[in-house]
């Protein structure tokens, strides 16, 4: 408390001083940050800013200038760049503290310090900018504001190193549309960047920052670096990952990956890919930040590429990756890029999700489910999620144990959206497990909560908890059924059908067709409460566009057209146009849909509705013969979709047997 009110003293020396001790104090550490914090020290760092800014203007109003000026001048620019200091300290790293530099109204006061005719003062509110800016928590810098675009290409083409870093950290900060970027190409940015590429350590890294902001998805900007400087623009970037700083190579190998990945033009070579590969898994080795943030460069080359997969594969990436995941002490950063690059290396291969469950390390990951960190444990959900699509071994009931499921199940009722998302979807793999072992989840509680979590106002919680809910009735026997279905009721169902969402409508009516898939008795769950789920499938058939709604529903009704005659009748029912001045059933719409996939699902609801055996099953065809719905299945005999021919072909088969004459 001392040195807060020494910062408010009105000695000008000892206000220096104390803003030189809390300076520092806090540098490079977390705690000392968080104390002064607590006390108020920001606002009153932001207030002695803020106080010298006033007292200089006036200054340069009034005109002559007099010794006591010259040295109020002298403690102002003192000021200023301890200040600034401190406050940058006070961001770096450090959410909270960018949080209350901001909440202090001190951004404005630190960019007004980059027109200081003093250059160190100048640097001093650049460094501080810089730090701020790092963070996602800073405003976005509005780049395409007139006044704002010409302020940042000052930067840019100043003759300071922190003011042009400044000036490429606003643009990796703030840079996120395909606007954006042409924007700040059109205006020579590339060119300026490309110019720092051979200036100092900091500018090139924080240029290869920036050129990577610029490169994301747009391979327009990525074809007119290249063509920068007669073609030889992308070998400076290349020629940066043999550079000696580890920092350096890393984001040089960052921003090939993200041209290679924005532009089907560039560096797709096996070459340049198994370099960029290698070097990404050397740099993990790196014992600090460039570690860190090594697996996610990693993760963003391999992506959703099986081909990069398996290339990892053959490094021996699992093994890297896994001896590293057995330190203890490991940085929650790079314990989480861990994790998500095991994710990765693991989504599309057997042989990738064979080889690590073979190296033992499975517990460290369910292990992670418990950290501290939210990413963390993020991270351990999505593994577990893409480690967990094995058919192998969900047949054989690998992953149904509770040293697994509980712990998920308790991440449902995490504080943070992301993490019970990413805690659903591994959930939802596991609950496709084919053996009977689903009852360790609803012993652990976890229908109760996916039934909870189903009623979120978050629309993508509700989605993955159907999702999960979903499987977990999939080939599910009869007690399980349910148990289940007395727990969501149908009311609930129906409303969840009706969603506002299509995403979740989709999901409930897939929940909905693996509920009533099997035995006849299941059928009878869409007939409670008056029938309101039957109902609520009809009035989204009717007017859904959205091809994978449809298919969902006509499979619900498919499967109800497979019970009993009462079952077959009231299908019927949902066929007939049900508005006076409709004369068409909307499965007229489906039958002739491109999507091959509706009109399977259509077509297999008539097979049930008239299967020979049935009694009333005659009586349906001449029906669906008048609602224009056979004839229509006649013109599709040579449809270009196997699977759709064969449905066909066995419903004109049927009609044949009771001399509908329609082959």
């Amino acid at each position: 408390m001392d040195l807060l009110n020494r910062l408010a003293s009105l000695d000008p020396d000892i206000k220096l001083k104390a803003l030189r001790e809390v300076k520092n104090q806090i540098i490079g550490n977390r705690t000392k940050k968080l104390a002064f914090l607590k006390l108020g020290a920001i606002p009153a760092v932001a207030s002695l800013l803020a106080a010298a800014i006033a007292e200089a203007d006036s200054q340069l109003k009034n005109g002559e200038v007099t010794i006591a000026d010259k040295n109020s001048n002298y403690y102002n620019n003192n000021t200023f760049i301890q200040s600034a200091a401190v406050l940058g300290s006070f961001a770096c790293g450090f959410d909270d503290g960018v949080r209350a530099v901001l909440d202090a109204g001190a951004l404005p006061y630190l960019i007004q310090l980059l027109s200081n005719p003093d250059e160190k003062v100048v640097d001093a509110g650049a460094r501080s900018l810089r730090m701020i800016y790092q963070s996602k928590l800073t405003p976005k810098y509005e780049i395409l504001q007139d006044k704002k675009m010409e302020f940042l290409l000052s930067l840019l083409n100043s003759e300071s190193e922190n003011v042009t870093g400044l000036g490429a950290s606003i643009i990796t900060h703030s840079c996120e549309t395909s606007l954006e970027q042409k924007s700040l190409s059109d205006a020579g940015v590339l060119k300026k960047l490309l110019g720092l590429l051979e200036g100092s350590f900091s500018q090139r890294d924080a240029s290869l920052e920036s050129l990577a902001a610029l490169f994301r998805n747009n391979p327009e900007v990525v074809s007119k670096f290249v063509g920068q400087e007669s073609g030889s623009a992308l070998s400076s970037i290349i020629g940066l990952t043999k550079d000696r700083y580890p920092r350096t190579r890393l984001l040089a190998c960052m921003c090939l990956i993200v041209i290679r990945n924005s532009s089907p033009f560039y560096l797709q070579d096996v070459g340049i890919k198994t370099k960029l590969l290698y070097l990404s898994l050397e740099l993990l080795d790196d014992p600090g930040e460039v570690g860190d943030e090594a697996p996610f460069v990693f993760s963003s080359l391999i992506m959703e590429k099986e081909d990069l997969q398996k290339l990892a594969f053959e490094a021996n990436a699992l093994e890297k990756f896994s001896n590293h995941l057995q330190n203890s002490r490991l940085h929650p950063k790079r314990l989480q890029g861990i994790l998500l690059a095991l994710a990765d290396i693991c989504s599309k291969l057997e042989s990738c999700r064979y080889r690590f469950l073979s190296l033992e390390v499975w517990n460290m990951v369910t292990n992670a489910l418990t950290h501290d960190s939210a990413g963390v444990r993020t991270a351990a959900c999505i593994c577990i999620r893409s480690v967990t699509r094995s058919i192998k071994n969900l047949c054989a009931g690998y992953f149904m144990n509770e040293v697994l499921v509980i712990p998920l199940v308790q991440l449902l009722n995490d504080s943070l959206v992301s993490v019970q998302v990413a805690a659903l979807g591994a959930i939802s793999n596991i609950l496709v497990d084919f053996t009977t072992g689903k009852s360790t989840f609803v012993q652990c509680g976890a229908l109760k909560q996916l039934i909870q979590l189903s009623k979120s106002m978050e629309s993508t919680v509700r989605l993955n908890a159907l999702w999960a809910l979903k499987n977990m009735v999939f080939l599910a026997d009869d007690r399980c059924k349910e148990g289940i279905f007395m727990e969501l009721t149908a009311s609930l169902l129906a409303s969840l059908i009706c969603d506002h969402n299509p995403f979740v409508q989709e999901q409930a009516l897939a929940l909905v067709r693996n509920l009533i898939d099997g035995c006849i008795s299941s059928v009878e769950y869409v007939f409670t409460e008056n029938g309101i789920i039957l109902d609520a499938v009809r009035k989204q058939l009717e007017s859904t566009s959205k091809a994978e709604i449809g298919i969902q529903g006509m499979y619900v009704l498919g499967n109800v057209a497979s019970g009993n005659e009462f079952h077959k009748e009231a299908v019927m029912q949902q066929l007939l146009p049900q508005v006076d001045n409709e004369n068409q059933s909307f499965i007229i719409k489906f039958l002739q849909s491109n999507d091959s996939r509706l009109r399977t699902a259509a077509v297999w609801a008539i097979v049930n509705l008239t299967f020979p055996s049935s009694p009333g099953a005659f009586r349906r065809l001449i029906k669906l013969r008048s609602l224009g719905i056979v004839p229509e299945i006649r013109n599709m005999v040579n449809d270009p979709c196997l699977d759709v021919k064969l449905r066909v072909r066995t419903v004109l088969g049927q009609a044949v047997i009771f001399g509908d004459g329609l082959t």
